[in-house]
């Protein structure tokens, strides 16, 4: 039997990892018995941009021509919508139970919701809920997280969301529908409000960097300081 010697096993291991990666540090809850508060608003200010909506097949379910708001801008240039969370957190409040697995709904040919934030290691559902095919097809970058072919109405499927990040949801079989999932790391995370604010609590005291996302500006990244017991205020405007 031929040895290997240890240098060509660690260069070997090395390129392994390269290829595939280090496995993702987990996050740990703890008590968070003085944790503060993160309180803001998610602005756009200027015009919504639009997208024109061309349904080229199954119109009786799929509607007309028609323009949707590429940013939901609502009083005060509030944002709707936005995802919040906080960037690198390893530890900190338990997660909430969810109280059942989310679904990502197929009706009249629009997805709904149209974002949400789903904790990664849980199941998303997808439910065909238009007498007509949809092929429900999500990708985190390039690479596909499920492709699901639901011809028949009231059809569930459930698919496991491994990996954190913002995943693309689209449909193979009317290009136009559009949808977006954030795949949390961790529970420090919010989707705006109608009028654009969000609060995230139980923070532990220390330095953090705050990212919204929103599917037309992309990221935008603003440092916070929390304090123990304190609320902290914070405003995102967000630009293209």
């Amino acid at each position: 039997m031929r040895c290997v010697p240890w240098t060509r096993i660690l260069l070997i291991t090395a390129g392994v990892l390269a290829v595939f990666g280090l496995p993702a540090q987990s996050y740990q809850a703890i008590a968070v018995d003085n944790g503060g508060t993160i309180e803001g608003k998610v602005v756009y200010q200027g015009s919504a941009p639009m997208r024109k909506i061309v349904p080229t097949k199954d119109q009786e379910v799929c509607g007309d021509v028609r323009e949707e708001a590429q940013i939901v801008v609502g009083p005060e240039a509030g944002v709707r919508d936005a995802v919040v969370y906080l960037k690198k957190v390893d530890k900190g409040k338990a997660w909430e139970k969810l109280e059942k697995t989310p679904e990502l709904v197929n009706k009249d040919c629009v997805f709904r919701p149209h974002v949400q934030v789903i904790p990664v290691g849980s199941e998303v559902e997808v439910v065909n809920a238009d007498p007509v095919l949809h092929n429900t097809h999500s990708f985190l970058g390039r690479l596909t997280v499920f492709n699901l072919a639901l011809p028949n109405q009231g059809q569930r499927i459930k698919r496991p969301l491994s990996k954190p990040g913002v995943v693309r949801v689209e449909c193979d079989a009317h290009g136009w529908m559009l949808a977006w999932i954030y795949v949390a790391d961790n529970p420090y995370y919010a989707v705006t409000s109608k009028d654009g604010t969000f609060t995230i609590g139980d923070v532990p005291a220390g330095d953090y960097t705050l990212v919204a996302w929103q599917e037309y500006t992309g990221v935008m990244e603003v440092p916070v300081t929390v304090k123990a017991k304190e609320a902290v205020q914070v405003a995102v405007e967000l630009k293209k």
